[in-house]
């Protein structure tokens, strides 16, 4: 589906230039100091939402008969795993599947996305020796200074 993208102003100011737009693609409202909207017709939501329905359940089915195969089909769509270690792999996949198992269930994909998100943050990373080197330590702490956690009590 195509989009097309407006500032929030126009959606004030103009609506008639922003809702024709609705016809035949989906509205993206940029906000200067906010997350971006998103506008739909009500039809392409609701079979938007029944696909991606429709595919987790169905792997959710392929995961209860074989598991490993339910990860290594999820695997194949995730081509920065080969910057992970092969040790974190497993735990990767088997993660975020679960994460999309449980959000087709409820209803709820943010955790599924903010997992992917972190997964797929930690493998570039880990792409970068350098970066990766460093970030394992040591770290040079002489000049650190101690800080009081706000909300915290001695007593």
């Amino acid at each position: 589906m195509a989009t097309r993208t407006f500032p929030f102003s126009t959606l004030i100011n103009k609506q008639t230039s922003v809702f024709p737009a609705l016809d035949d693609a989906d509205v993206i409202l940029e906000r200067r100091d906010a997350e971006n909207l998103v506008l739909m017709r009500s039809e392409r939501f609701d079979a938007m939402v029944k696909g991606l329905g429709l595919a987790a359940r169905s792997l959710a089915i392929v995961a209860k008969g074989n598991r490993r195969l339910a990860e290594e089909v999820f695997a194949e769509e995730l081509p920065w795993l080969v910057w992970l270690p092969a040790d974190a792999r497993p735990q990767c996949v088997a993660e975020l599947l679960d994460h999309l198992l449980a959000g087709a269930e409820t209803g709820l994909l943010l955790p599924f996305s903010r997992a992917l998100r972190e997964w797929q943050s930690t493998a570039e990373i880990y792409s970068d020796p350098d970066l990766t080197r460093r970030l394992r330590g040591p770290f040079d702490t002489a000049e650190a200074e101690e800080v009081e956690r706000p909300g915290r009590s001695d007593g």
